[in-house]
């Protein structure tokens, strides 16, 4: 009966461990999940790199769509987040994406991004000083470096979600020759101002994908 018994009790005991080991894991596996940085396009979720590209796939496909440009496609991506704000860090969850691609002197945008602690600032009720009509949207590409702010060159047409915290935006510009040696030279940076956080809420520099 012993014999019997002992294959059964050691079959049991080992589904006991099983369940165990899985149910000890399953917070482990939660937090992780949780922990694992996404970016929210309008109506989808992603991963950094499914939205790096997405957005990249985005900038390309309106220079692909006018043919084969004469000069090769250059690719740029810009990491958004609130520690990158100059002079002090913005202390947000929020985080963004950037993708960019260059043919000539033609430079397409596509950007997303999401959680901000408020609306984007409005430059109709909350104005620069003196104001500039150029700045059309809170979403901009500036020159500069990373540790300083530099003059602004072009607004990014901003579309948001039902909750008005995230969204994307979209931009195609013909640089100057200026503008295309900072391009080039890593002195590019996308920024995007909110109510809350008017200065920059986020912030990341345009570099070669």
């Amino acid at each position: 009966m012993y014999r019997e018994w002992k294959p059964l009790r050691s079959g049991l005991m080992a589904l006991a461990t099983c369940f165990f080991v899985v149910w000890l894991a399953a917070p482990m596996v939660g937090r992780g999940m949780a922990q694992a940085p996404t970016v929210v396009a309008p109506g989808n979720s992603f991963s950094v790199g499914e939205q790096i590209d997405a957005n990249l796939a985005a900038a390309q496909a309106p220079l692909l769509a006018q043919g084969m440009p004469s000069r090769p496609i250059v690719t740029y991506v810009a990491m958004l987040n609130g520690q990158n704000i100059v002079p002090s860090a913005a202390m947000t969850d929020a985080r963004g994406v950037v993708g960019a691609a260059l043919a000539g002197n033609r430079l397409v945008v596509r950007a997303s991004f999401r959680e901000l602690t408020s609306a984007p600032r409005d430059y109709a009720t909350d104005p620069l000083d003196p104001p500039n009509p150029n700045i059309t949207s809170a979403f901009h590409v500036h020159q500069g470096g990373p540790r300083e702010n530099g003059p602004f060159q072009y607004a990014l047409e901003v579309t948001l979600n039902d909750i008005g915290r995230g969204g994307s935006a979209t931009g195609d510009y013909t640089l100057t020759p200026d503008q295309l040696q900072a391009l080039q030279n890593g002195m590019l940076y996308v920024d995007l101002h909110t109510a809350r956080y008017r200065g920059g809420e986020l912030r990341g520099m345009l570099m070669p994908a």
